[in-house]
């Protein structure tokens, strides 16, 4: 299960690999229960085993049972972006389900694999979806020195190096997404006036921005699309300086590694190449670098399922992050 911005999206792995996906305004709501989605999907009681993640993830520093987790592995919910209590939803109903069931963990400060230096410089890096992306990104691939760039309401970018998590650039330091971005100089003086949260100012620092798009967060992303197609000059500036950002991001972290064997774009907007070839746009300012690949926008989902699997066979990391038994 991968929790993400606009919604909470399943994998199963059996003889076929089956997604489906649930609109966090729907299991806020009650309209959708977790559990009855996945029965329609799979034998209940022939699940071995789930892994999950659940927004920053920033409590946790191993892929953990659930019942040795406290406050769902988070130490705050403020700051995260728009909060709508879907997640929590769909979390609480699996803790209660009886499912075998591990917390995958964020990047941070404590993640044990991280380079000293990432360590040192931010708190945080990446919330925990971003170790499913990037372990799909690992299988898939075969890459042991990549930069895998999850660009979609946030771009994070992750560094790995010999296999391990060795770093990333989160979505409030570094590349635009559609939503989520960098706090510039003048959000830090709207904040410190009071006019704004930092949160607010965090969950609106994207293209759409740029774009001047207010609509509600599972809209954004095609109300931006729909105005680059209709050639409005504001959306073709935005996605031009995202697609900016995202690369000036990859290169940041390319300049500090002895090799990079390739490049991962991912997510619904880093995959995209219809209507608007994103992906191919950023392909081409960066290829010089290495090989850039592109995988599914359900490669967070797949990944947590792919992590499920490889724990319940004995793995006692996953990508240099220890496995708590």
């Amino acid at each position: 299960m991968d929790h993400g911005t606009t919604g909470v999206s399943f994998s199963i792995i059996d003889d076929k690999i089956t997604h489906f996906k649930i609109s966090r305004e729907d299991s806020s709501s009650g309209k959708v229960s977790a559990i009855e989605e996945l029965k329609k999907r799979v034998d209940f009681d022939s699940i071995d085993i789930m892994a999950i993640t659940y927004a920053m993830g920033d409590a946790l520093n191993a892929v953990t049972p659930i019942k040795k987790v406290k406050d769902r592995g988070i130490l705050s919910m403020k700051g995260a972006g728009k909060v709508t209590g879907g997640g929590t939803a769909v979390y609480d109903e699996i803790k209660n389900s009886g499912i075998p069931t591990v917390v995958i963990p964020g990047i941070h400060k404590l993640t044990p694999c991280l380079d000293e230096r990432f360590k040192a410089a931010y708190s945080h890096h990446a919330s925990s979806e971003k170790v499913s992306i990037c372990y799909n990104a690992f299988l898939e691939t075969g890459f042991k020195n990549m930069i895998v760039s999850d660009i979609s309401s946030n771009s994070v970018s992750i560094l790995i190096e010999d296999g391990i998590i060795k770093g990333a650039v989160d979505a409030c330091l570094g590349a635009m997404g559609i939503m989520h971005g960098p706090l510039d100089l003048k959000m830090l003086r709207d904040i410190d006036e009071g006019l704004k949260t930092a949160n607010e100012c965090f969950s609106r620092a994207g293209a759409v921005k740029i774009a001047d798009i207010n609509e509600k967060v599972s809209k954004m992303r095609d109300k931006l699309i729909q105005n680059y197609l209709d050639r409005d000059e504001k959306a073709k500036l935005a996605f031009e300086t995202m697609i900016m950002t995202i690369v000036m991001e990859i290169y940041g972290l390319a300049g500090i590694v002895k090799k990079v064997d390739g490049i991962v774009l991912t997510g619904s907007t880093g995959s995209m190449q219809e209507p608007i070839d994103v992906f191919g746009a950023i392909k081409k300012e960066v290829e010089d670098i290495a090989p850039v690949i592109r995988i599914g926008e359900r490669s967070g989902s797949l990944g947590s399922a792919q992590i499920a699997r490889a724990v319940f066979e004995g793995k006692n990391d996953i990508l240099g992050i220890p496995v708590l038994k």
